[in-house]
């Protein structure tokens, strides 16, 4: 079997630059080598849902967000599968089955549920009359993650390493299933992006994380304008008070998005008093060196790694039926081939009744008279 690549997003807002460094980027690149066999990339709305359930009209409403960004960002719905995961009913048949392999002391035990129950106030950290309860559809996401990925016999998932130890329960769940049951199952692979920068862009404000809940992303479908004034209002290096004090690379998301986007190049084009990042770095660390004129460099490189996507964006923005027909298509797709494997699975567990003509012969010949 070839290698077959599955990857998503929740729909909960537009897409913004963590994602694009974190996954985004990278598949388009994954889809043009051409090196597997298949791609599925899909639209994450039931996970979307265990936590906005009284607010499905946000999800609806980032469905069409989600498509767009996939597509502006170059993803090519004739080389992609992109499905919409509430559409394939199959796989929430085999998360039912997988919660069986799970127990609830591991689920607590994953340290990336643990992060995101903290965010949205589902672990009791928030005062007693801001504390929420936690949803079990939250609680178990890991599985019907799990199912998402296998429904595919995905081999390699794109992820930030936010999601490493998601791809590991999955990895265990496979186990689990294969060795109760039979080899049907395959076993993942993570895929990181290689520039460890990209691993977990921070936001804006200098938290540990981009994130639409947090208030301080730079989004893919921001104009220049937009782009602009938050690159001018990011968090820097709070001891670099004047243009000749020695400033602090590390920890400065400016410096954090240049290691994550510019080239050499860019320097020629927008800054030639400088070979590189690097002879920066130097600079600033050095003192008398502006955080502005960072900031005005950092805008430009943004600036040229956005503008195509904006463009892509507004022309499929004219015709949305089409897009809605792009998934449309892509669900019907990726439900003929989790069907196939839920069949398999079924076959496996021996819950396949009607399929299973021996059996029957043997209850007609058992009750007999």
């Amino acid at each position: 079997m070839g290698r077959i690549i599955l990857t998503g997003d929740r729909p909960t807002g537009k897409l913004h630059l963590g994602h694009y460094v974190g996954s985004l980027r990278n598949r388009v690149l994954l889809q043009n080598e051409g090196n597997y066999e298949r791609m599925f990339v899909f639209i994450a709305d039931v996970q979307a849902l265990t936590d906005n359930a009284d607010n499905p009209e946000k999800v609806r409403q980032n469905i069409i967000e989600v498509a767009l960004d996939y597509l502006s960002c170059g993803l090519d719905p004739e080389k992609v599968t992109i499905f919409i995961q509430s559409q394939i009913p199959e796989l929430h048949e085999m998360t039912q089955f997988f919660s069986n392999l799970v127990t609830v002391q591991r689920l607590q035990r994953n340290p990336t549920v643990k992060t995101e129950m903290a965010l949205r106030g589902f672990d009791g950290g928030a005062s007693d009359d801001n504390r929420r309860g936690l949803p079990v559809g939250f609680f178990t996401y890991p599985i019907s993650q799990a199912a998402d990925i296998c429904a595919f016999k995905s081999t390699t998932v794109p992820v930030g390493e936010d999601q490493e130890p998601m791809i590991e329960q999955c990895r265990e769940i496979v186990r689990s299933f294969n060795g109760t049951y039979g080899p049907v199952l395959v076993e993942p692979e993570i895929l990181l992006p290689s520039n460890l920068v990209c691993r977990r862009l921070p936001g804006t404000d200098g938290k540990a994380k981009m994130s639409k809940s947090l208030g301080n992303c730079i989004y893919l479908a921001d104009e220049r304008k937009e782009m602009e004034a938050k690159v001018k209002g990011m968090f820097t290096d709070p001891g670099h008070l004047h243009v000749e004090d020695p400033g602090k690379v590390e920890g400065n998301p400016v410096f954090t998005y240049l290691d994550a986007f510019a080239v050499d190049s860019d320097f020629e084009k927008y800054w030639p008093d400088y070979a590189n990042l690097q002879e920066v770095k130097d600079h600033y660390t050095r003192g008398g060196l502006g955080d502005m004129k960072c900031k005005k460099f950092l805008i430009n490189v943004l600036n040229d790694r956005l503008e195509p996507i904006r463009e892509r964006r507004h022309a499929y923005e004219q015709d949305i039926p089409a897009v809605y027909e792009i998934l449309r298509k892509g669900s019907e797709a990726a439900r003929e081939v989790a069907a196939q494997t839920l069949h398999e699975m079924k076959d496996a567990m021996r819950i396949n009744y009607f399929d299973d003509a021996a059996l029957i012969a043997s209850q007609a010949e058992k009750y007999r008279r």
